[in-house]
């Protein structure tokens, strides 16, 4: 695999990857804006825009842009996160230009016809409809709000019926104008692609785009912890915790990565194996980690019977704190193989492998070797884990949401809020 790098007058990076033993290439456009740079009055644009990408430009109808991707056997899809939105699409190696078109297109020309713009708002309504009718979606939500209160980051990426109201399509194109500029912007694709013309056709169609960066969002500041329960007629109690983690300049964030998989990563994880295998509490129970550019997330989610919510959040305090002090070298090197094994089958996928190198120009300003990233696993060490996870343990209050119904599950915040942190800073002492 040969990764090449560009940099366009217009400051876009367009960075490709060939991998010319495949027939296919997965190619797109990835901007550095999402819902932490909207504003209140903003808040869900950033999801309506990509949206409305697909609606039509000054060239083509919303149907003629799926029809012209979908008649070569492509595809065409769009999604939103905290910090970014991407475009892409995935074509046979001979339709490579017609997909840069079409991308460079829904963003250099929409239309934002008034009668889609109010169809797509209305879709987005019952989107969020959907979302609240998910359980799951619903306790991530309040998590969010607790964890960066008053903040874009805590607040869903869907908006509100009330914001998507508001919006109009002077609105949009301030939004895009404002946030959708050539430095904030990275064409990707790998597979059958030759950089150079990749390049070139890159350089025709977004020469359109501002040549200066557009505005930062406002610093992110994690919450005070606390504790919420929302009350719903459910069959399960859904409970999720969370703690402030490290950026992903943070030079602990492999190691903290190794913790949280020993954790919660899979079926061999302690969570996993204490709680649902000894235990039977739970059917689903995993952790994360989300680094942002400057904090991240530690999280942890789990379903479980309302009378059994108690033993289960005092178990998991108790396998968390426990496993900060007596992480074991077996444990530490099952989690760096099950790292290297993720980041190595990524890239045999060339749809991942693009998205892989825009979010590294995104967020480091180059693309990683994969040398260096599996060098940056093999560096982790039990000793830098435990300290990884002694720091995750005492950098913050934890913030933790129950939702579901029963008279347990104040108890089952209380033992989350309350004991995290004093038995972390017993254990550690």
């Amino acid at each position: 695999m040969s990764v090449a790098v560009s940099k366009l007058p217009s400051g876009l990076t367009v960075i490709t990857d060939t991998m010319p033993h495949l027939e296919t290439a997965a190619l797109g456009v990835w901007a550095g804006v999402g819902g932490r740079d909207e504003k209140p009055n903003e808040h869900g644009i950033s999801h309506l825009l990509e949206h409305m990408a697909f609606k039509g430009t000054s060239k083509r109808n919303a149907r003629e842009i799926v029809e012209e991707i979908e008649a070569v056997g492509g595809d065409l899809n769009a999604g939103t996160s905290t910090e970014t939105t991407a475009y892409y699409a995935r074509v046979m190696k001979a339709d490579v230009t017609l997909a840069l078109d079409v991308l460079a297109d829904i963003l250099a020309n929409p239309s934002f016809v008034p009668d889609e713009l109010e169809r797509e708002k209305s879709v987005i309504v019952q989107e969020i409809g959907a979302a609240q009718d998910t359980p799951d979606d619903v306790v991530f939500e309040h998590l969010n709000e607790l964890c960066f209160p008053e903040q874009p980051m805590g607040r869903s990426l869907l908006g509100t019926a009330k914001t998507l109201k508001s919006f109009n399509r002077d609105m949009l194109r301030g939004y895009l104008s404002t946030h959708y500029r050539g430095p904030d912007m990275v064409v990707a694709a790998a597979g059958a692609v030759e950089h150079s013309r990749v390049v070139d056709e890159a350089a025709k169609k977004f020469a359109s785009f501002e040549a200066s960066a557009g505005p930062k969002p406002q610093a992110a500041q994690f919450g005070k912890g606390g504790s919420r329960v929302v009350h719903r007629d459910l069959e399960q109690a859904h409970l999720t915790l969370a703690l402030e983690g490290v950026p992903q300049s943070d030079l602990s964030l492999y190691s903290l990565q190794v913790f949280t998989n020993t954790l919660g990563g899979g079926m061999s994880s302690r969570l996993f194996q204490e709680v649902r295998e000894k235990r039977g509490l739970c059917y689903s129970i995993y952790t994360f980690h989300a680094p942002y550019a400057d904090t991240g997330l530690f999280g942890l989610y789990t379903g479980t019977d309302p009378a059994d919510a108690p033993e289960m959040m005092e178990v998991i305090v108790d396998v968390i704190n426990e496993a900060a002090v007596t992480l074991s070298e077996a444990e530490v090197a099952r989690a760096k193989a099950q790292m290297k094994a993720g980041l190595l089958m990524a890239l045999e996928s060339c749809s991942s492998r693009a998205e892989q190198l825009a979010r590294h120009v995104l967020a480091y300003g180059r693309p990683l070797a994969v040398e260096e990233l599996v060098a940056r696993i093999d560096a982790v060490s039990v000793e830098s884990t435990r300290k990884a996870a002694q720091g995750l343990l005492t950098r913050s209050r934890p913030a933790v949401v129950a939702l579901g119904g029963g008279r347990g599950l104040d108890t089952a915040v209380s033992f989350a809020e309350g004991l995290t942190r004093s038995k972390a800073k017993t254990l550690l002492h």
